[in-house]
């Protein structure tokens, strides 16, 4: 599908400066480095709108052609979106690969996926790149079969192509709904046990993978490099009031997230999504934090999880001089923002102490009898509580021993409760 730079290639960054908000020139080495190119010369320059043919100008065009030759460059890797024909324009004029950030991101997320389901996102979402640029291989077989052997109902190797992309696309979607299913049943069994779910999210190398792991104590692959963890992870956590919580490491964000990982990744997102609680994890130390927030935020409310309460986690204290870990609080007294260092553990206890006051337990367990004529009410603990033991006695009766959230205890009243637990 795509043509993966080998590690140590030498790579030409291309970056303009077009408008405000646009994505970050360090950004794009940080990227190249990622997907294992080295980057050996940076072009710059500013135009009020891309050129319709290159994006760059034919002016740029020439300095580009003799950067390639002077550094003996194999890629060129564009800091913006690029259109399938500006790509192949670009290839044809330069004699090397151009790679736009789009498929940058992808090529990254390719090398990445480990698990089953993480493959299948990344193919789909490399599949529907793909879709737009088939013309880019296949020029030179846009016409009809023709030949001994060869002379078919018209269809030519384009839109085979195309059709077999197709197939492959509605193949790997099924899949993902499989997977998407279990997620969604599993995610249900938790809100049954009334287990809260609490997702890491922010921006990409913000250290939410160095966060994850000292909080349960998992050994998750984390490193100084953009998108390190890309399949997600979720593990119970023990908090300091006895309750217990699901924590759910999810795939960093980054600004302009190209649509097809949004897409492609919708059910891991998902555990964002339906969390009860984000732990947005933040580089404390980055100079351009603020607007990183922004982006989070705004892939958040792409994936409709704006709406969940948040808990700031400003990360990396010990980068920064007389910062010290602290609760920040609002009005109410409720916690709002952690300030800790993943890394060295200094403020995680604080994350714990403000997590325990944020899920106080009200959990209750009950032994309880049940008569047969009581099938509606076993039917609606099965719906709200977690069923630890039930046996049926020789009467048709029910004994059970239930776990359930204080809030359900209305539906006791009318149940034979011979003991508490």
């Amino acid at each position: 599908m795509f043509d993966r730079p080998g590690s140590g290639e030498r790579a030409i960054l291309v970056h303009l400066t077009l408008h405000s908000g646009q994505e970050d020139l360090l950004e794009l080495k940080e990227l190249a480095k990622s997907a294992g190119t080295d980057p050996v010369y940076v072009v710059t320059g500013s135009r009020r709108s891309p050129d319709p043919k290159y994006f760059i100008g034919t002016g740029k065009l020439d300095e580009l052609k003799n950067v390639i030759e002077s550094q003996s460059a194999d890629i060129v890797l564009f800091n913006h979106p690029l259109s399938p024909s500006q790509e192949r324009n670009l290839e044809n004029a330069l004699g090397v690969r151009v790679v736009d950030r789009n498929g940058l991101i992808l090529d990254i997320f390719a090398q990445r996926a480990q698990t089953f389901e993480g493959k299948l996102q990344v193919e789909l979402a490399q599949l529907r790149h793909l879709s737009t640029r088939l013309v880019r291989g296949w020029t030179h077989l846009e016409r009809q079969k023709g030949g001994i052997g060869l002379r078919g109902p018209g269809e030519t190797q384009l839109e085979t192509d195309r059709r077999l992309l197709g197939l492959r696309i509605k193949q790997i979607q099924q899949r993902l709904g499989k997977v998407e299913k279990q997620r969604h049943q599993g995610r249900s069994k938790r809100k049954k046990a009334e287990i809260p779910s609490v997702s890491l999210v922010g921006y990409t190398n913000a250290g939410k993978s160095t966060l994850f792991n000292k909080l349960t104590g998992a050994n998750i692959y984390a490193a100084d490099q953009l998108f390190a963890t890309l399949d997600p992870t979720l593990r119970n956590c023990q908090l300091p009031n006895s309750a217990e919580i699901v924590l759910a490491d999810t795939v960093g964000f980054i600004r302009h997230l190209p649509h097809e990982l949004v897409a492609a990744f919708k059910s891991t997102l998902q555990e964002a999504s339906e969390a009860d609680l984000l732990l947005h994890v933040i580089d404390a130390n980055a100079e351009d934090r603020d607007e990183t927030i922004i982006q989070v935020n705004q892939v958040l409310e792409d994936i409709e999880a704006n709406e969940i309460r948040q808990l700031e986690i400003f990360n990396k204290i010990d980068l920064l001089a007389d910062i010290s870990p602290r609760i920040d609080r609002d009005e109410a007294g409720n916690p709002v923002r952690v300030w800790l260092s993943a890394e060295t553990g200094e403020g995680v206890d604080l994350l714990y102490q403000a997590l325990a006051e944020m899920f106080s337990s009200t959990r209750i367990k009950r032994k309880c009898y049940l008569r047969p004529d009581q099938g509606d009410v076993r039917a609606k603990l099965f719906a709200v509580a977690k069923i630890l033991e039930e046996e049926v006695d020789d009467f048709g009766g029910y004994e059970l021993v239930i776990e359930m959230d204080a809030k359900h205890l209305g539906l006791l009243k009318s149940i034979e409760i011979e003991e508490l637990l």
